[in-house]
């Protein structure tokens, strides 16, 4: 009787975080980020402020799994993306995953501007068992694993480690070793100059930063892609014409 009497109770905190969740990302997308407190989450579900405090003791923690939501709805995307093309060659598989990281951001952005405004912590500052934490390493684990990939079976040039500016060199080594040694340095400086590049022209697109000039960044977008994909040593490969 205990046992089943846990097992309920498990069963309705669950219910009620999801429900936590969902009062949540409707108040930002609806209203905005500044809009999501606790005791506006609250109002939404028709409980108190302090009833809400006995599952989230702050709203950065309450913010902390809401964004953990969104990593994993977004991972999720790309994982049945790369899955959907694992007989595909390596270049239209990781062209295919891009896009599905475009397409799940412009159509969410209030909850990618979630993901992009919660920074991943540094190795110091970090609480492995967060799932914040665990959510934003799954999500880094879809690029790169197919990055590991490439280079096991065709490594792609990468620059001599004494070309690299001696702070980068030591932060790419550092990274190597976190990353279980997968990548040598200079192949961790050009998978991370390339993220750079599509990652932070997507927070640009999603953001609107580029409003003033750009009605469609598709193509730029595209653009993007067919420069990162020689530099892996990839053949660009343009979408498919919508149908």
């Amino acid at each position: 009787m205990a046992a089943r009497t846990t097992d309920r109770r498990d069963r309705l905190r669950r219910a009620t975080v999801a429900e936590i969740h969902s009062a949540a990302r409707t108040l930002l997308i609806t209203h905005g980020a500044a809009a999501v407190t606790i005791n506006a989450v609250a109002r939404e579900m028709g409980m108190s402020g302090p009833a809400l405090y006995h599952y989230y003791s702050s709203r950065d923690e309450l913010v902390g799994a809401v964004t953990a939501d969104f990593f994993r709805e977004l991972t999720a995307t790309l994982q049945a993306t790369r899955d959907a093309h694992a007989s595909s060659s390596p270049a239209r598989r990781l062209l295919a995953t891009s896009r599905a990281m475009r397409s799940w951001a412009i159509t969410h952005p209030a909850e990618f501007g979630w993901v992009f405004a919660s920074p991943i912590p540094a190795p110091k500052e970090r609480r492995p068992g967060s799932p914040r934490y665990l959510a934003g390493r799954d999500f880094e684990e879809v690029f790169l694993e197919q990055v590991v990939d490439l280079w096991e079976t065709a490594p792609f040039p990468v620059p001599r480690p004494e070309d690299l500016a001696p702070s980068l060199r030591a932060q790419a080594r550092d990274y190597a070793a976190e990353i279980g040694g997968r990548l040598p340095p200079e192949a961790v400086h050009v998978f991370l100059s390339c993220w750079i590049r599509l990652y932070g022209l997507l927070c640009m697109e999603v953001l609107k930063q580029l409003d003033f000039v750009y009605s469609d960044l598709e193509p730029v977008f595209e653009e993007c892609l067919r420069d990162i994909c020689p530099t892996l040593g990839l053949e660009y490969e343009p979408p498919a014409p919508a149908r």
